[in-house]
Protein backbone atom coordinates (compact mmCIF):
# COMPACT_ATOMS: atom_id res chain seq x y z
CA UNK A 1 0.00 0.00 0.00
CA UNK A 2 2.76 2.87 1.09
CA UNK A 3 4.35 1.34 -2.35
CA UNK A 4 1.31 2.14 -3.97
CA UNK A 5 0.85 5.91 -2.87
CA UNK A 6 4.50 6.28 -3.62
CA UNK A 7 4.09 5.24 -7.20
CA UNK A 8 1.23 7.92 -7.53
CA UNK A 9 2.48 10.53 -5.72
CA UNK A 10 5.51 10.36 -8.56
CA UNK A 11 2.83 10.00 -11.13
CA UNK A 12 0.91 13.01 -9.98
CA UNK A 13 4.19 14.94 -9.87
CA UNK A 14 5.11 13.76 -13.26
CA UNK A 15 1.87 14.90 -14.44
CA UNK A 16 2.27 18.46 -13.13
CA UNK A 17 5.26 18.81 -14.61
CA UNK A 18 4.03 17.57 -17.93
CA UNK A 19 1.09 19.75 -17.46
CA UNK A 20 3.13 22.95 -17.52
CA UNK A 21 5.05 21.87 -20.41
CA UNK A 22 2.12 21.33 -22.26
CA UNK A 23 0.92 24.84 -21.85
CA UNK A 24 4.29 26.38 -22.95
CA UNK A 25 4.13 24.52 -26.17
CA UNK A 26 0.47 25.78 -26.67
CA UNK A 27 2.10 29.54 -26.15
CA UNK A 28 1.47 30.22 -23.01
CA UNK A 29 4.93 31.87 -21.11
CA UNK A 30 5.23 29.61 -17.84
CA UNK A 31 5.65 32.66 -15.78
CA UNK A 32 2.16 33.71 -16.59
CA UNK A 33 0.83 30.36 -15.83
CA UNK A 34 -1.11 29.52 -12.47
CA UNK A 35 -1.85 26.68 -9.92
CA UNK A 36 -5.04 26.45 -11.17
CA UNK A 37 -4.59 26.38 -14.59
CA UNK A 38 -1.79 23.45 -14.24
CA UNK A 39 -3.54 21.44 -12.20
CA UNK A 40 -6.73 21.75 -14.81
CA UNK A 41 -4.58 20.72 -17.47
CA UNK A 42 -3.10 17.77 -15.17
CA UNK A 43 -6.50 16.37 -13.99
CA UNK A 44 -5.88 16.85 -10.52
CA UNK A 45 -7.54 18.66 -7.81
CA UNK A 46 -5.60 22.28 -7.23
CA UNK A 47 -5.21 21.14 -3.61
CA UNK A 48 -2.71 18.10 -5.14
CA UNK A 49 -0.34 20.89 -6.04
CA UNK A 50 1.37 21.52 -3.25
CA UNK A 51 1.90 18.02 -1.92
CA UNK A 52 4.77 18.01 -4.63
CA UNK A 53 5.50 21.72 -5.20
CA UNK A 54 5.61 25.33 -2.89
CA UNK A 55 4.77 27.22 -5.77
CA UNK A 56 5.34 27.54 -9.38
CA UNK A 57 8.84 28.83 -8.95
CA UNK A 58 9.76 25.53 -6.73
CA UNK A 59 7.78 23.37 -9.63
CA UNK A 60 9.69 25.36 -12.37
CA UNK A 61 13.10 24.50 -10.82
CA UNK A 62 12.24 20.75 -10.63
CA UNK A 63 12.03 21.48 -14.62
CA UNK A 64 15.55 23.02 -14.38
CA UNK A 65 16.62 20.11 -12.84
CA UNK A 66 15.41 17.63 -15.14
CA UNK A 67 16.58 19.84 -17.91
CA UNK A 68 20.20 19.56 -16.55
CA UNK A 69 19.72 16.13 -16.45
CA UNK A 70 19.10 15.83 -19.77
CA UNK A 71 21.67 18.38 -21.13
CA UNK A 72 24.59 16.33 -19.71
CA UNK A 73 22.94 13.02 -20.75
CA UNK A 74 23.40 14.89 -24.51
CA UNK A 75 27.15 15.72 -23.17
CA UNK A 76 27.99 12.36 -22.58
CA UNK A 77 27.06 10.90 -25.50
CA UNK A 78 28.68 13.38 -27.80
CA UNK A 79 31.78 12.55 -26.11
CA UNK A 80 31.39 8.55 -26.48
CA UNK A 81 30.44 8.83 -30.22
CA UNK A 82 32.78 11.52 -30.82
CA UNK A 83 36.70 11.28 -29.92
CA UNK A 84 38.24 13.93 -31.80
CA UNK A 85 37.42 18.10 -31.70
CA UNK A 86 35.67 18.90 -35.11
CA UNK A 87 33.79 15.70 -34.77
CA UNK A 88 33.04 16.21 -31.35
CA UNK A 89 31.61 19.78 -32.71
CA UNK A 90 29.97 18.84 -35.04
CA UNK A 91 28.31 15.93 -33.47
CA UNK A 92 27.11 18.43 -30.23
CA UNK A 93 25.33 20.61 -32.60
CA UNK A 94 23.61 17.98 -33.70
CA UNK A 95 22.66 16.51 -31.13
CA UNK A 96 21.56 19.26 -29.78
CA UNK A 97 19.58 20.53 -32.90
CA UNK A 98 17.80 17.04 -32.85
CA UNK A 99 16.85 17.10 -29.21
CA UNK A 100 15.29 20.53 -29.44
CA UNK A 101 13.38 19.56 -32.33
CA UNK A 102 12.03 16.41 -30.60
CA UNK A 103 11.29 17.87 -27.10
CA UNK A 104 10.10 21.54 -28.13
CA UNK A 105 8.16 22.23 -25.03
CA UNK A 106 10.76 21.17 -22.79
CA UNK A 107 13.50 23.51 -24.70
CA UNK A 108 10.88 26.27 -25.00
CA UNK A 109 10.08 26.23 -21.59
CA UNK A 110 14.01 27.01 -21.11
CA UNK A 111 14.23 29.59 -23.42
CA UNK A 112 11.34 31.36 -22.09
CA UNK A 113 13.31 30.99 -18.72
CA UNK A 114 16.86 32.61 -19.95
CA UNK A 115 15.08 35.66 -20.38
CA UNK A 116 12.22 35.09 -17.91
CA UNK A 117 10.32 36.98 -15.30
CA UNK A 118 11.21 34.42 -12.76
CA UNK A 119 14.20 34.65 -11.16
CA UNK A 120 14.23 31.56 -9.50
CA UNK A 121 13.96 29.78 -12.59
CA UNK A 122 16.28 32.26 -14.82
CA UNK A 123 19.05 31.28 -12.33
CA UNK A 124 18.26 27.73 -12.47
CA UNK A 125 19.21 27.44 -16.10
CA UNK A 126 22.11 29.62 -15.58
CA UNK A 127 23.54 27.85 -12.72
CA UNK A 128 22.68 24.76 -15.18
CA UNK A 129 24.54 26.46 -17.99
CA UNK A 130 27.83 26.83 -15.94
CA UNK A 131 27.54 23.09 -14.21
CA UNK A 132 27.98 22.11 -18.30
CA UNK A 133 30.78 24.48 -19.09
CA UNK A 134 32.55 23.03 -15.93
CA UNK A 135 31.57 19.38 -17.28
CA UNK A 136 33.20 20.60 -20.80
CA UNK A 137 35.78 22.12 -19.04
CA UNK A 138 36.86 19.06 -17.57
CA UNK A 139 36.28 16.93 -20.50
CA UNK A 140 38.94 19.24 -22.57
CA UNK A 141 41.26 18.45 -19.60
CA UNK A 142 40.58 14.46 -20.21
CA UNK A 143 40.99 14.49 -24.09
CA UNK A 144 44.33 16.72 -23.70
CA UNK A 145 42.90 19.68 -25.62
CA UNK A 146 43.59 23.37 -25.38
CA UNK A 147 46.35 22.15 -22.82
CA UNK A 148 48.07 25.96 -22.91
CA UNK A 149 45.03 27.89 -21.26
CA UNK A 150 44.55 28.27 -17.50
CA UNK A 151 41.82 26.35 -15.95
CA UNK A 152 39.84 30.00 -15.37
CA UNK A 153 40.51 30.79 -19.42
CA UNK A 154 39.72 27.17 -20.69
CA UNK A 155 36.32 27.37 -18.08
CA UNK A 156 35.35 31.19 -20.02
CA UNK A 157 35.80 29.39 -23.63
CA UNK A 158 33.60 26.55 -22.80
CA UNK A 159 30.59 29.01 -21.13
CA UNK A 160 31.06 30.82 -24.47
CA UNK A 161 30.49 28.03 -26.30
CA UNK A 162 27.67 27.02 -23.90
CA UNK A 163 26.08 30.48 -24.44
CA UNK A 164 26.13 30.96 -28.22
CA UNK A 165 24.49 27.31 -29.03
CA UNK A 166 22.23 28.10 -26.24
CA UNK A 167 21.23 31.36 -28.14
CA UNK A 168 20.24 28.94 -31.01
CA UNK A 169 17.14 27.88 -28.98
CA UNK A 170 14.77 30.39 -30.85
CA UNK A 171 15.91 30.06 -34.09
CA UNK A 172 15.39 26.58 -34.28
CA UNK A 173 12.13 26.35 -32.04
CA UNK A 174 10.37 28.74 -34.69
CA UNK A 175 11.74 26.09 -37.77
CA UNK A 176 9.42 23.48 -38.76
CA UNK A 177 10.96 20.33 -38.31
CA UNK A 178 10.32 19.54 -41.85
CA UNK A 179 11.95 22.88 -43.19
CA UNK A 180 15.84 20.68 -43.40
CA UNK A 181 17.04 23.39 -45.24
CA UNK A 182 16.82 26.21 -42.88
CA UNK A 183 17.85 23.58 -40.00
CA UNK A 184 20.67 22.52 -41.97
CA UNK A 185 21.41 26.13 -42.05
CA UNK A 186 21.57 26.55 -37.86
CA UNK A 187 23.37 23.59 -37.78
CA UNK A 188 26.16 24.88 -40.33
CA UNK A 189 26.37 28.44 -38.60
CA UNK A 190 26.47 26.99 -35.42
CA UNK A 191 29.23 23.94 -35.71
CA UNK A 192 31.35 27.49 -37.48
CA UNK A 193 30.54 29.68 -34.47
CA UNK A 194 31.72 27.17 -32.18
CA UNK A 195 34.76 26.51 -34.08
CA UNK A 196 35.56 30.18 -34.29
CA UNK A 197 35.73 30.52 -30.80
CA UNK A 198 38.11 27.42 -30.81
CA UNK A 199 40.39 29.03 -33.11
CA UNK A 200 40.14 32.36 -30.57
CA UNK A 201 41.07 29.78 -27.90
CA UNK A 202 43.49 27.78 -29.56
CA UNK A 203 45.71 31.72 -30.37
CA UNK A 204 45.10 32.85 -26.49
CA UNK A 205 47.53 33.35 -23.63
CA UNK A 206 47.27 32.88 -20.50
CA UNK A 207 48.94 35.07 -17.90
CA UNK A 208 49.29 32.43 -15.59
CA UNK A 209 50.80 30.21 -17.83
Amino acid sequence: MVEKRRRKRGETRGQLMEAALTLVGKGRHFASLGIREVTREAGVVPTSFYRHFRNMDDLGLQLVDELGLVMRKLMRESRQQAPFADKLIQDSVNLFVDHVLNNRNFFTFMAQGLAGESRAVRDGISGEMRFMAHEMMLDFRRMKMAEHLSDSDLYRVCELVIRTVAFSLNDILGTSADDEHQLNTIREREIQHVKMIMLGAMAWKSEDR
